[in-house]
Formats: C-alpha cells, structure tokens, sequence
C-alpha cells in the first residue's frame, strides 16, 4: 500500500473516529493495522494473535487460505476484543472497503466494551495468551511436543463444554491453586524469568480436609470439573486445561451474541458511512458491499443480515409506536435510539431473538423451518413464525452443542465419570459421541459413562479405555 492511502486510511480514521462518537457509540481507543492474507489468515484461524500452536489451527489457516487463493471467500477485517483495541485491514482491500471495515470495527469495539455479557472479560487477553504460550512451550521441552499435542486434542475436544454464565468466579481448591502458583513465573521483573516450573517434590503438599474440593452437581461446566476433579492429571496439565478454559471464557460472550453484535456493527458502518463525503463512484463501491454484508443467503441464516433487520425494526417501532403500542406500553415516541442502545447494552441472541424477532419480521425476512427428512431430501416443516423463532432460540442455546452435565464423579464408588446428556429432541451423533468419550476418558483416567436417549429410550453409553459399551 502506497503512502497516500496509508495517510488518507489516517485521516478517515479520524473523520470515522468523529462521526462515531457523535452517533453515541463509545468504543475503547482502538489501534489499525494493514497487513498481507498471510498475517490475516493467520490471526483469523487462531483467533487470537500470538496463541500456542496446534494442528486445528494450522487446519483452519490452510482451508481458510486456500479459500482466498481460489477466490472463494475474503476476510476483509479482523477485529481483537482488547483494551486498546485491535482492528486488522487487509492491505489489499481498496480504500473504501478499508474505511467501511474501520466503521464497522468501531461499532464491534462500541459493543464489546458496552454490553453486559462481555463485563468480566479479560480486557488484557493478548498478554495472557502469550504467557499461556510461553508455558505450553516450557511444557513440550519437559515433557515432549507428542504427548503435550495429545493432551490437548483431549482438552479441545470438550473445550465448548463449559458453563457460559461464570460472572460468578469460582475458586480453585487451595491445595491446586498453591501448586498453580508454584508453576507461574514470579511477578518479579528478573526473577525466575525462564524457570517455570519446580520439581514434583518441591510442589507437593499435603491436602487437608478443609482444602478438599466440594463437589456441587449436577455441574455444567465439564472442562472446569474435570481440571478441579480428574484423579489421574498431573500439575502441568492441569494448567493447560486451566489456561483452555481461561481462553474459552474470553471466546463465550462472543459465541452468545453473534447476531447482535454483527448487526451492530453493521448498521453503524453504513449510518457512518452515510456520512463521510464520498465521491459518487465511492457511494457505489459502498452499497454494492453494504448490499453484500446485509443480504439473505440462500440455505442459511446470515447473522449480519438478521441482526441489522431487528435493529432496525426496533428503532422504527421506538420511534413511531402504533396506538395500541402506545396504549399497552407507555411508548412515547422518537426513542427508537435510546432503546437499541439499551439492547446493546443488556441481551444476547437468546433474549435478543426471543423479545425482538416478530411475526412481521418473520413473514417479510422469509424465515422458515427446513428438516432433512429423506436422504438429500429437504422440507420445509414449519412456517408459523412463533415456531420459527423457537427454533432459532433452541438452536442458539448452549451455542448448539449438546447440553451435557457431570451428574456424579465417583460412579459405582470407584473415581468413574458419569455425565447425563440434557435430552432436548436432537440425538447425539454416535460416532462423535464415542470418540469424545474416548477423550473425555484421557482426561479422567477411569471409565466414563454418558447417558442419553436414543431412538426414544434411555441408553447409557460406557467406555473403560479399551473398549465401547452400551446398555
């Protein structure tokens, strides 16, 4: 990128930066960067910059490139939840489509430091990743890169499984949190700046009753229980499982609002944009790629689309409430504004989809049910649009993982796991089922046990590390 558009990009940050602020957004200070696909790709699979290698990640990186070599798809930002924030600018992208990304960043940023859901959020995340990497390192060259790359295809195989509402931090056991502490540089400048961890002997101690775990089931929070629990983990691991965890409550509250949050930021973007003193071939190049942020996509949902349309419809009926909306609700009128800035502030797609998506919306949006009820054969199976809002509702609870929870961690008085799968009408998929079983024994050390419905019966599936059982 040449110069002159490095010192425009500058100045429309700035004009972009003005415009926002007086539209009422209130982002954390927010830093840009223009890189090349291969810095962007790369951010974009490990979602964090700097995080430790994995071969998911690679995995990601290599489809998500190839993707863009054969000019099948573009990321066209990335943006890091962070105070100060980071937004990455591809530098291939014309100066208009950089600008609309810079507007568009500037209203994820607004929505990652104003809704509620993101409040315990760890604001210094980046520094955190990079320490969790120094460790995983130091853990590979004690305890060999194999063996620390398995341990992980465990943890990140149930990574997902955590509880998404940990606003109320829960406390290690004393004895784990001692020798956790025992592993962690010293918070000195200089002191034990590359010794990271002591030896078994120097860790060890003994537990006393009252340093004893208190078991409160059923427990929702698989990854947690098994860290605080797991009979058969050693101290390294146990941290790595801690630092998983640490990293997936970063990830929760943007896995909770997805819609929302793109529909934020979308809708900012083209008011902003509205705004900026475009010449006229710009004002095209911009609603063709307005147009295809915020348009339906054939066979799935687009949640850019959906979140921007609820906005909207929110705001109009704020502004202009009908007589009986009047009537029933005490609005007044021309506080469309204030109420999306207060949705912002306190849903996530859950409540978001549940309060807002109306049957209005619903009929002018298209939104339908579709099954595949025979080999290759899709149907559509239901139209009425509560029906159709419950569904997305559902789909969107638990971030449409199975609902698992530990149920009891000494199954059969014997240190076995047993976790029971929150039935609700989707059957687990077998294969998978048992190949997480199979991790989830890695984990444990002890056969664990998941109980289920299948074909409408109650059926506990069974592995003891050898072999797959079912009854």
């Amino acid at each position: 990128m040449e110069d002159k558009e490095i010192k425009e990009l500058e100045k429309a940050v700035e004009q972009i930066w003005e415009v926002a602020r007086r539209f009422g957004l209130d982002p954390y200070p927010t830093n840009f960067e223009i890189v090349p696909a291969t810095v962007m790709y790369e951010v974009g699979s490990y979602a964090l910059p700097g995080r430790y290698s994995h071969w998911t990640f690679g995995k990601t990186y290599h489809r998500m490139k190839t993707m863009y070599d054969f000019g099948l798809s573009k990321i066209y930002e990335v943006v890091i939840n962070t105070n100060p924030a980071y937004g990455f600018l591809l530098e291939t992208n014309s100066p208009i489509q950089n600008k609309m990304v810079i507007a568009h960043v500037l209203g994820h940023v607004d929505f990652f430091k104003n809704n509620t859901y993101f409040s315990k959020t760890n604001r210094r995340m980046v520094e955190s990743v990079s320490t969790h990497t120094h460790r995983i390192m130091e853990y590979e060259f004690k305890h060999g890169r194999k063996n620390v790359e398995r341990f992980l295809d465990a943890v990140l195989a149930i990574e997902e499984h955590i509880d998404p509402y940990f606003f109320i931090k829960r406390e290690l056991p004393v004895a784990e949190e001692r020798r956790r502490a025992e592993l962690r540089p010293r918070e000195g400048r200089y002191d034990d700046l590359w010794r990271l961890e002591k030896t078994e002997q120097e860790v060890k101690a003994p537990i006393t009753d009252d340093e004893k775990p208190r078991e409160r089931l059923p427990e929702k929070d698989l990854l947690f229980y098994v860290m605080k629990h797991s009979p058969s983990l050693a101290t390294w691991q146990r941290d790595v499982i801690a630092m998983v965890h640490e990293e997936m409550e970063y990830f929760v509250p943007q896995m909770q609002t997805k819609i929302m949050n793109e529909g934020w930021a979308s809708i900012w973007h083209a008011r902003i944009m509205r705004e900026l003193d475009l010449s006229d071939n710009e004002h095209i190049e911009f609603a063709n790629l307005h147009s295809g942020v915020v348009s339906p996509q054939k066979g799935q949902l687009n949640p850019y689309y959906l979140g921007y349309k609820i906005y909207e419809d929110i705001e109009r009926r704020w502004n202009e409430p009908s007589k009986e909306e009047r009537e029933k609700f005490g609005r007044k009128g021309n506080e469309g504004h204030d109420k999306i800035f207060e949705v912002r502030e306190l849903d996530n797609d859950v409540s978001f989809l549940r309060n807002y998506l109306t049957e209005e919306l619903c009929e002018e949006l298209d939104l339908f049910v579709f099954e595949l009820i025979e080999e290759e054969d899709w149907t559509i199976t239901e139209k009425r649009w509560e029906k159709v809002r419950d569904q997305l509702v559902s789909n969107m609870t638990n971030f449409g993982f199975p609902y698992l929870q530990v149920e009891d961690g000494d199954y059969n008085g014997n240190r076995e796991l047993y976790m029971k799968h929150r039935f609700e009408g989707t059957e687990l998929d077998m294969r998978y089922a048992r190949k997480a079983l199979e991790h989830v024994h890695t984990l444990w050390g002890r056969p664990v046990h998941l109980e289920t419905i299948i074909d409408d019966e109650s059926t506990v599936l069974h592995y003891n590390g050898d072999e797959h059982g079912e009854d």
